[in-house]
């Protein structure tokens, strides 16, 4: 293992001590207060149960009993605060004046005005979200019970400038302002503060490990750049998910829910609807307000959407034929192994062949047309038995009335499709995290690890060519190919040397591939099984298994300052990072003892105040993070909030940065289109890409016209050919938001309006570029140098189109693009007003724009429509027992880009519906509802799976449901 900087350990060492000699003061004062009573319903004096009742500035606290009862011991003498809080109902201070205070009676009225939530993500600290110096999204407790969705993550697709994209049935990916992709580095998610990326992936991978609905407290969801406070990668958002606590939620719950998706499926995909099975269970309790725990367990099963999408990414015209016999199909593996058959003339093999058949006179009719294997449906290779299985607990012990210690642990572990580089069938894939945290009112230390094991996952288009090798290998497979092609022209009378009418080139490759594919393994086979199973159980290289145990670790601090300062508020904090990849050589070049390790620290410190009576709020923070690879990087941030009544207009200038991922350092993985490298200096020079190397987009653009007839030695050909000797070394990228939004409440306040407009600057931009290698000089040629032209003797060598292990000549390498900046804008405008009779009508409109064309031949990654809204009409009191909610989603039409697959996402509306009923004396609500009721077919992201409805019916019991 590499050593790490001694100084990162001790910055952050240094760091906790300072925050636990102030957190851990002792307590001077050990008078005791005890206090009990009952809360109920302002309107109904109904007993309230579940209440959390917490004494204001500490961490102690309890909830009501199941007869809305309460009672508590606080080591300290009165005056003291306490703050009644329960979802759906406004929060109540009351001023405790007695050491001893019995039958206290309190009433909670139930909210009815907008706009009232507390949020924590903005600032690190407590505020109201009218007041946030960014624009800011939540969802509550009621908002995930209510939701129409099948599952409160994708809920999060309703919110105000989310972005999503779904790999699969149980795989999405959020994001936001743009750059949006399968695997998302530029967002981070936080569950109970915990980091949910995958190690070897460096984006967050759904909710696979995640709290369950049962679980759930609230969704924070910030757009934008959040570096300044939340360090790396928190680039265009950050998404926080808050579990409850047991203490203040107790008691048993638990959920069932039955679906059926696959409605009329198309062909490729089952033709009777699939069940789908989802349930969880949580049970929490605490004892004398000391000790609590709680522990989750949930399970979700379906048959997930196929891939299904038969669009060729090579389509090009070769010789005006009516087909492309180099076709690679995105749903179809295997068929990514090309060549140019053109190429095989001058082998020696073939030219004896063709004289031993008689077709020697035929060797100058093979056309430089490129040819491919022939490929496996996606249904054949992949595990589309989707299941996810869960385990959260956590146990909580107050030391005293400042200090809570906890120890949360976190495993998922199921099956998925994600769409990478390729399409990856995660097949028992595990993730798991184990935090211990010491917090109080005004600080928190917290530790966590991440763990990661790769299971069965395998690479699903590698796994479609090591089939076709074990069957048959390249090369006797292009020289069947061939050799029947010759063999074709001949029976169809072409005379020897001549190409033959284009008629005759297509039956001529269609007996072509009809012979060089006879005795192929065909799906439903015992060998197709046999060999499937092969390739699965056998790590890369040689297979298509993973074979990844990568871990992370992370410490970190914050303290708040408070207590010790009047005139300022004032946060600092540090973080120390580190990457430990163990892939064994199936992701990174980490073989034979060779771990690979990667260090990062940081600090903050934040600074706000209010002058002219609180109308103006003025906030600035800063913030120093160091890669062990890169330069440091600092990101200040300045906002200014100016409030009058229930007008609050936000100005913020933010900046962000985002570190190069762990594979964009350090990935060494062969998957058979190219060989994908870190930007590392190291993994340039290991491979020396820059040989004799031409940029893939100039050979793409050479390919296509030599696929028009024209000769590879031609200058007109030659001349497109771009050479790459160098890239620039890779580096973090940064990014400036200048904001401006105005959130208010209006019409009595029954009318909540958010607008947010943002304009950012993107340097040294994180991107990705393919080279190919050619075997020897090749000379690009002016038009009119003809002998220069064929002297070029290795030019059709770069008409192969792709690499087979063993024969590598491409190279995709991430990079920056240096010197000129992009450009991107947007705006979102959100409103949401309360009806009379407990209606609620709400929608919100998002806007993104990318201002700068990206050079051709690097990936921009923004893949945004430009347009979108969600409208909503719901109420969740129609009666006492029943409630509803309908969504509908739109987004415009736009293009995809990613290195998998590039194309048009098609515009797409959807609706979801739900309708709810409580049943109180079973304290259950049953809930009825549909996603995409309608059933429209469609997909998020080029290359992904085609999306349908699903119909469910679901069922809650909660021990303290009112």
């Amino acid at each position: 293992m590499k050593k790490v900087d001694p100084r990162a350990w001790r910055l952050f060492f240094y760091a906790c001590i300072f925050l636990l000699s102030f957190g851990s003061r002792p307590i001077l004062a050990q008078e005791k207060t005890t206090i009990s009573g009952i809360v109920t319903d302002a309107d109904t004096d109904e007993t309230l149960i579940g209440v959390n009742v917490l004494v204001k500035g500490k961490v102690i606290g309890t909830v009501t009993d199941l007869d809305g009862r309460f009672s508590l011991e606080v080591n300290q003498a009165p005056p003291l605060t306490l703050v009644f809080s329960m979802v759906g109902y406004a929060s109540q201070e009351v001023l405790i004046s007695n050491a001893n205070t019995t039958g206290l009676s309190v009433q909670l009225e139930e909210q009815t005005f907008l706009g009232q939530e507390v949020v924590v993500s903005a600032s690190r600290v407590e505020e109201s979200i009218l007041s946030s110096p960014v624009s800011i999204e939540k969802m509550d407790i009621l908002s995930i019970k209510e939701t129409a969705s099948d599952s409160y993550y994708k809920a999060i697709a309703n919110l105000k400038g989310v972005d999503v994209t779904s790999s699969s049935i149980n795989f999405q990916i959020i994001n936001a302002r743009g750059f949006n992709s399968t695997g998302n580095t530029r967002f981070v998610q936080l569950t109970d503060g915990m980091d949910t990326q995958a190690p070897a992936l460096n984006f967050p991978i759904s909710n696979l490990n995640g709290p369950s609905e049962l679980d759930v407290e609230s969704v924070e969801f910030i757009p934008g750049a959040s570096s300044a406070l939340y360090g790396p990668n928190a680039f265009n958002g950050i998404l926080l998910v808050n579990s409850k606590s047991p203490f203040d939620y107790q008691g048993l719950s638990a959920y069932y829910k039955q679906g059926f998706n696959h409605i009329n499926g198309r062909e490729g995909e089952p033709q009777s609807p699939q069940p789908m099975f989802e349930g969880s269970i949580r049970y929490a309790k605490a004892f004398n307000n000391k000790w609590a725990f709680k522990i989750n367990a949930s399970f979700m099963k379906a048959e997930d959407w196929y891939g299904t999408d038969m669009t060729d990414l090579n389509a090009r015209s070769q010789g005006n034929l009516p087909f492309n016999p180099g076709a690679n199909i995105v749903h179809v593996f295997g068929d990514e192994v090309a060549n140019n058959i053109g190429l095989l003339r001058n082998v020696g093999a073939i030219q004896q062949q063709a004289s031993n058949l008689g077709l020697g006179g035929y060797l100058s009719s093979i056309p430089d047309q490129v040819v491919s294997r022939t490929g496996y449906e996606e249904r054949y290779l992949v595990d589309y038995g989707a299941a996810t299985n869960k385990v959260n607990a956590a146990l909580h012990y107050r030391l005293n009335d400042q200090l809570e210690l906890s120890y949360t642990f976190n495993y998922g572990a199921g099956t998925s499709v994600y769409t990478g580089a390729q399409r990856y069938s995660l097949s028992d894939f595990e993730i798991s995290q184990h935090k211990l945290e010491l917090k109080g009112d005004n600080f928190f230390l917290r530790a966590y690890t991440t763990r990661e094991n790769s299971g069965g996952s395998f690479i699903a288009d590698l796994t479609g060519v090591r089939i076709n090798d074990m069957w048959k290998d390249n090369s006797t497979w292009f020289g069947e190919y061939t050799l029947a092609y010759m063999g074709a022209l001949a029976l169809q009378g072409v005379a020897p040397g001549q190409p033959g009418t284009t008629e005759q080139q297509a039956t001529a490759h269609q007996s072509a591939r009809n012979l060089a594919d006879q005795g192929r393994y065909l799906p439903g086979t015992t060998e197709f099984d046999n060999a499937s199973n092969t390739v699965k159980n056998d790590f890369i290289p040689q297979g298509s298994l993973f074979n990844d145990r990568s871990r992370m670790y992370m410490g970190e601090g914050q303290y708040n300052f408070k207590d010790e300062i009047d005139f300022l508020d004032l946060q600092v904090g540090a973080s120390y990072r580190l990457y430990s990849l163990n892939s064994n050589g199936t992701i990174f070049a980490d073989v034979e003892g060779n771990e690979i390790t990667i260090a990062e620290y940081g600090a903050f410190a934040q600074g706000s105040k209010k002058f002219w009576d609180d109308h103006l709020k003025l906030m600035a923070s800063i913030r120093y993070d160091k890669n062990e690879n890169f330069k440091g990087q600092f990101n200040p941030r300045i906002s200014a909030v100016i409030t009058q009544g229930n007008n609050n207009i936000r100005l913020s200038y933010q900046t962000g940065f985002r570190m190069p991922t762990t594979q964009g350092q350090h990935i060494d993985l062969n998957v058979v289109s190219a060989r994908l490298l870190g930007g590392l200096p190291y993994y340039r020079e290991k491979y020396e890409i820059f040989d004799n190397a031409f940029s893939l987009a100039s050979v793409n653009a050479y390919t296509a016209e030599v696929g028009k007839g024209t000769s590879p030695v031609d200058p007109a050909a030659t001349s497109l050919l771009v050479p790459v000797n160098d890239l620039p070394d890779l580096r973090p990228e940064q990014v400036q938001s200048f904001e401006i939004g105005y959130k208010s409440l209006l019409a009595d306040n029954r009318l909540l309006l958010d607008f947010a407009y943002y304009y950012n600057i993107y340097n040294d931009f994180i991107t990705q570029t393919a080279v190919r290698k050619a075997p020897g000089p090749v000379y690009p040629t002016p038009a009119n140098d003809e002998q220069a032209a064929i002297n070029a003797v290795n030019a059709p060598s770069l008409l192969t189109p792709i690499t087979t292990p063993g024969e590598e000549n491409t190279f995709q390498t991430y990079t920056n693009l240096v010197g000129n900046s992009v450009k991107a804008n947007g705006a979102a405008l959100g409103i949401t007003y309360n009806l009379p009779s407990n209606f609620t009508i709400g929608g919100n409109y998002n806007y993104n724009k990318l201002l700068s064309d990206i050079e051709e031949g690097f990936l921009s990654d923004f893949n945004t429509p430009e347009h979108k809204f969600n409208l909503s009409f719901s109420n969740r009191k129609l009666t006492e027992k029943l409630g509803f909610n309908v969504t509908y989603r739109y987004q415009t039409a736009f293009h995809w880009e990613s290195s998998f697959a590039t194309g048009e996402v098609p515009e797409v509306g959807t609706m979801d519906a739900q309708v709810s009923y409580k049943v109180k004396d079973w304290k259950s609500i049953i809930k009825l509802g549909g996603s995409n009721v309608f059933n429209n077919r469609y997909f998020l992201n080029f290359g992904g799976p085609t999306i349908g409805a699903i119909y469910y019916v679901s069922i809650t019991f909660d021990e303290l449901l009112n």
